[in-house]
């Protein structure tokens, strides 16, 4: 069982991504977004090994990376709607998110040439730049010259791979060849696989790591996880077999209907009505 404070800190995630498909099934909201149903427990596990200064780089599924960081249920939801108070006043939206040490964007791959030259910048200062990726980011030509370089110069940048076997709608084994272990390798760059989905596991497994990383020693770490929403808003192409074993191995059906999952239902949707009341950005 996760401590209270990331089970909290996980269901209260969960229910806000159920909320934006709720608020997109309404005409809520418009345009696009990219939950991270299943992934929750990846950056919530990850949170307490990074330091406030860290730099953290995040995609186009990166609700649940913000809000393991910030805690900014409000900022994110009103930026989403384009309310007053958004984290960029409503001009990012969902996907393009910029706050202190924190940046997220839609294009696969940007983040690790960015993430680069800030841990260049970061060098021996003990903090670190982490980039979520994942494994459909691999075709990016962009994440092998940012793994060269920061091998070369001995960069304190980690790559968190977030592995949900799909990229959009490809699955892996039809886009990737090889491992993304063997790939790592290749620029002699530590590779740590992480399967597990309990938080205080995840936490002993990489918290070495994460440290060696701090030390200019560059890691890959992969996690194994499942995408139990669609790629985007409606739009899973799965099929029923496939969706069955990702919903298999989530974590959620444990704390369904309890009284923690209760208390954070009722707070995102406290959450949902107070955005819902300001005026446009």
């Amino acid at each position: 069982m996760p401590a209270e404070d990331d089970l909290e800190l996980l269901l209260l995630i969960r229910h806000f991504e159920l909320a934006l498909l709720d608020l997109f099934d309404r005409g809520e909201l418009n345009g696009t977004t990219h939950t991270c149903l299943g992934q929750e427990y990846v950056p919530v596990a990850l949170g307490p090994l990074l330091r406030e200064d860290d730099h953290v780089f995040s995609n186009h599924r990166g609700h649940g990376h913000y809000l393991a960081r910030f805690r900014d249920f409000h900022g994110l939801l009103a930026e989403i709607m384009g309310r007053r108070g958004g984290v960029c006043g409503g001009v990012g939206g969902s996907q393009h998110l910029y706050r202190e040490t924190y940046l997220s964007t839609g294009i696969q791959g940007q983040s690790l040439p960015v993430a680069a030259g800030v841990a260049l910048h970061l060098k021996g200062s003990g903090r670190l730049a982490c980039a979520y990726i994942g494994d459909g980011t691999w075709g990016e030509g962009a994440v092998y010259e940012a793994l060269n370089l920061a091998a070369l110069w001995e960069l304190p940048l980690m790559v968190v791979v977030e592995n949900n076997g799909i990229a959009q709608s490809t699955p892996t084994e039809q886009q990737l060849a090889g491992s993304i272990s063997g790939r790592a390798a290749a620029f002699g760059i530590e590779h740590r696989l992480v399967t597990s989905t309990v938080i205080d596991e995840i936490r002993d497994d990489v918290a070495e790591t994460v440290a060696a990383v701090r030390t200019g020693r560059p890691a890959v770490v992969e996690f194994v996880t499942h995408r139990v929403g669609p790629h985007s808003k409606g739009d899973d192409t799965r099929d029923a077999e496939t969706l069955a074993l990702a919903r298999k191995h989530d974590w959620y059906p444990l704390h369904e209907g309890g009284q923690a999952d209760q208390a954070a239902r009722a707070r995102i949707q406290q959450i949902v009505g107070e955005v819902s009341a300001r005026p446009c950005a």
